[in-house]
């Protein structure tokens, strides 16, 4: 169960040399058109963009390969710096090209987005992002800078947490391992797992402190310093082609119904019989069955197979093609980083599922999750290199839609007591995609409001918007303090944790049109997947589904299907009890 890298490369050697064919080719790209675009016809500057697309793809299909080999081994951090050094050589010869273009008069520009087919949103983007924008000669700078500044830093991260090791009941785990304890039916096991996690976290707390100090201070000379952004997560706005009023009507719909959550801690406790709820029975199974809760891969796969084959033959064939072309590594080993992810690779080639799978009922999620992921980003593909990444917003809609899939086709196999259960770890699931990244979004607006932390400055902010969030209904115990600090969304992308949420009440929002027998759903649907980041969100669902995002009111209904669901556990709980 471990990646075929083929599609990529098939040795180091063979992705050095053609990235070292890229930077020559991204020379010649330079003496061919630099300094030429005010010159050339609409068809020219057509063939241009492709050209420059073709060179950008083939730099990201090296660093792919080398990343996924960095990412299920740490060791391979020295090879990971030299390929991104290579690509930074290509770089500086293409980066003049989008400089050059928002610099040309504005009616050249309009020509050529007028004639330039699938590239017009992209250009239009980079006219949106053209006055934070610096001089060819500064952003050559700021490109070779980023080696030693927040990359480094990231690596130092990852490379940190993967070599990690917690001491449980004689032996050594990994991160991965220790935490999927947390998710143990035996009380004694979750506790035994909180001391464990902390006291690996503990005499690293200076050294992740500074690193996440270190990132914050890059990101504020950066991005307000230097490109002139008003706030620290403006940049990610922009990124995301949606508006901070958008993003502040979010956080305050989630902020304003946390009791959802205090609500349904109230009912897990009495359900699982105790008078307390600690931090680490948050995500304590609740177990009414006498049916194990261990699930193996193949299981998994049979599930979410035939999950997606219920709704879309397109989605069930994507999927399959991940298990049998070896897409998915799957299993926690030696230095491989920890968490779950899908990497899109390169149009040319295929997505790459990252897993940790350790059995448990939420890795069947991660893995429906993860294959979303892979599916959007295989459809994309059809919109080419520059267009076929989507905004963080609407990134984790096909994502979170597999789990609902998933949730559907569990719900039909289960008794009264199962579906309890079921209903249980969906709610936490959804409460860990809308509020925990809330909370996480909170924590950080306040992180970066400060230039320089104190591992305790850090750990009571950490708390005070935990607290928040569970409004007394599990206490949180000092141990807990510090668990901000493996994080790695804080350090890989500041910012990114709210697109989770608007994500997530996207897709309870196009999931209720589903269910409800929306026209021709799974067409839109594959349609919008396909579309990847070539059109604006906003543009998107109001063609698409006539769904306004920007709406303030919008965010509420979401919010409303999860006070749905509840009530459906509510109910299902009460007649348990009786």
């Amino acid at each position: 169960m471990n990646w075929d890298l083929s599609a990529l490369f098939d040795s180091i050697p063979e992705a050095e040399e053609f990235l070292k064919q890229a930077i020559f080719r991204a020379k010649e790209f330079e003496k061919k058109y630099k300094g030429r675009l005010y010159t050339l016809l609409p068809e020219e500057f057509l063939e241009a963009i492709k050209e420059y697309e073709e060179i950008l793809e083939n730099i990201g299909r090296s660093l792919t390969y080398i990343f996924l080999i960095f990412a299920t081994d740490s060791s391979k951090g020295n090879l990971l710096a030299k390929f991104q050094d290579l690509a930074t050589k290509a770089e500086e010869h293409l980066i003049w090209f989008e400089l050059e273009f928002i610099h040309l008069p504005i009616n050249k520009q309009e020509q050529f987005i007028k004639n330039s087919g699938i590239y017009k949103h992209y250009l239009i983007h980079l006219q949106e992002e053209a006055p934070y924008k610096l001089s060819e000669k500064e952003e050559k700078i700021m490109m070779k800078k980023e080696l030693t500044s927040s990359s480094a830093f990231t690596r130092l991260f990852d490379e940190t947490l993967s070599k990690l090791k917690f001491f449980f009941e004689g032996e050594y785990l990994s991160e991965e391992e220790i935490l999927s304890k947390l998710y143990s039916p035996n009380r004694e096991t979750r506790k035994k797992a909180q001391i464990s996690l902390t006291l690996g976290l503990k005499p690293h707390q200076d050294l992740l402190s500074f690193i996440y100090n270190q990132i914050k201070k890059d990101w504020k000379i950066n991005y307000l310093e230097i490109r002139g952004y008003e706030e620290p997560e403006d940049v990610r706005h922009l990124a995301n082609r949606v508006s901070k009023k958008s993003v502040d009507a979010l956080i305050k719909a989630v902020n304003e119904n946390t009791d959802i959550v205090k609500e349904y801690y109230e009912i897990k406790k009495e359900l699982l019989g105790y008078d307390t709820l600690y931090d680490y029975d948050r995500y304590a199974p609740i177990k009414l069955s006498n049916k194990t809760p261990q699930i193996s891969f193949e299981e998994a796969k049979e599930l979410v197979l035939n999950a997606f084959k219920n709704f879309s033959p397109i989605f069930y064939e994507i999927a399959k093609k991940a298990f049998d072309e070896r897409w998915i590594d799957v299993y926690p080993k030696e230095g491989k980083r920890g968490g779950a992810f899908s990497h899109s690779a390169t149009p040319a080639a295929h997505p790459y599922v990252l897993l940790n799978y350790t059995n448990q009922r939420r890795d069947i999620f991660t893995l429906a999750h993860e294959l979303g992921h892979a599916i959007h980003q295989y459809l994309a593909r059809e919109v080419g290199y520059l267009n076929q990444d989507t905004p963080l917003t609407t990134a984790e809609t096909a994502s979170i839609f597999a789990e609902m899939l998933l949730f559907e086709e569990i719900k039909k196999r289960l008794n009264k007591e199962e579906l309890i259960e079921t209903y249980a770890a969906k709610l936490e699931d959804i409460f860990a995609t809308l509020f925990r990244q809330i909370v996480f979004t909170n924590f950080e607006r306040r992180v970066h409001s400060f230039d320089e932390l104190k591992p305790k400055d850090f750990n009571k902010i950490w708390m005070e918007e935990n607290e928040r969030m569970f409004k007394g209904s599990v206490v949180l115990t000092k141990n807990y303090e510090i668990w901000w600090s493996y994080i790695p969304h804080f350090i890989h992308s500041p910012f990114y944790c709210y697109a989770y949420s608007y994500a997530q009440l996207l897709v309870l929002s196009l999931y209720k049109l589903y269910k409800e027998g929306f026209n021709n759903f799974e067409e839109k649907y594959i349609k919008f997947l396909s579309q990847g980041g070539s059109i604006p969100p906003k543009k998107q669902f109001i063609e698409l589904f006539n769904i306004n995002i920007e709406k303030e009111d919008f965010w509420n209904k979401g919010i409303g299907v999860v006070k749905e669901m509840l009530n459906e556990f509510k109910g299902l709980a009460n007649d348990y009890r009786k």
